[in-house]
């Protein structure tokens, strides 16, 4: 029998046609004992994936990572974070707007639900350094948990470090007046935006004016804040897994 990947899960909590709000639940955690048994680690790192993947799809992206991670030498826990993202005809060109406007409206939803789990964990295990991994649309879920968190003095230099794949947040985000210095707040350490001019979904959205100059695409604009890096990637597509399997080191 396979181990299963704990994960935070706000499935069923968002309509995928829309994007309106079903529950107003904070979060669950499945299986619940297994993040009984992370209390105490050193580090946990978790994963956020991006539009179009179902429960399966959340729970084989942890799993990849896991498994890369593993490979350059990385041992700390590794759990998921699944959320709608399977948009209501997220697959077919004709629906591709509304369904990436419906993935955003849910991703920028989550940031209050994830923001509540990253709390409640530091509250019951302070000294666990907490990286969050986000692909594509991920990127969004972490960003708006950064804003969530943000709201309250207390969550200062709450998550260690956070790392960005094929994001579809804006290119002006780490120097913007606006999230610059929520960033320089809430990450202890740095912010790392791996990006790749030849990504072909982020270059089909920008030339669309679905995603107008995404972070990953080309990387950063301005002058971004102190904490913040990028490493220029070649990924042989946009996928979460072929973006994982040019991950040189980590942390």
């Amino acid at each position: 029998m396979k181990k299963i990947i704990p994960r935070i899960s706000t499935r069923g909590y968002y309509d995928l046609r829309y994007g309106k709000t079903i529950k107003n639940n904070s979060y669950f955690l499945y299986p619940k004992k297994s993040f009984d048994k992370l209390i105490g680690s050193k580090e946990l790192v978790i994963v956020i994936h991006g539009l179009r993947n179902d429960n399966a799809g959340a729970i084989a992206k942890a799993v990849l990572v896991k498994k890369r991670l593993l490979h350059i030498g990385y041992c700390f826990p590794v759990v998921g974070f699944s959320y709608d993202s399977n948009t209501t005809g997220a697959h077919l060109l004709k629906h591709a707007k509304r369904a990436l406007s419906t993935g955003q409206k849910i991703a920028i939803k989550n940031g209050r639900n994830l923001g509540m789990f990253i709390e409640y964990f530091k509250s019951i295990s302070p000294k666990t350094k907490i990286r969050l991994m986000g692909h594509s649309l991920g990127s969004q879920v972490i960003l708006s948990t950064v804003e969530y968190l943000a709201k309250k003095s207390k969550n200062t230099d709450i998550v260690e470090s956070a790392y960005l794949f094929g994001a579809s947040i804006t290119s002006d985000v780490p120097s913007s007046k606006k999230y610059g210095h929520l960033l320089e707040k809430i990450i202890k350490n740095k912010i790392v935006n791996y990006y790749s001019p030849t990504d072909e979904v982020l270059h089909w959205a920008h030339k669309s004016k679905f995603v107008k100059g995404p972070l990953g695409l080309d990387g950063a604009i301005g002058k971004p804040i102190s904490k913040y890096r990028q490493k220029l990637v070649h990924p042989k597509n946009h996928r979460f897994a072929s973006y994982a399997s040019v991950l040189p080191s980590f942390p």
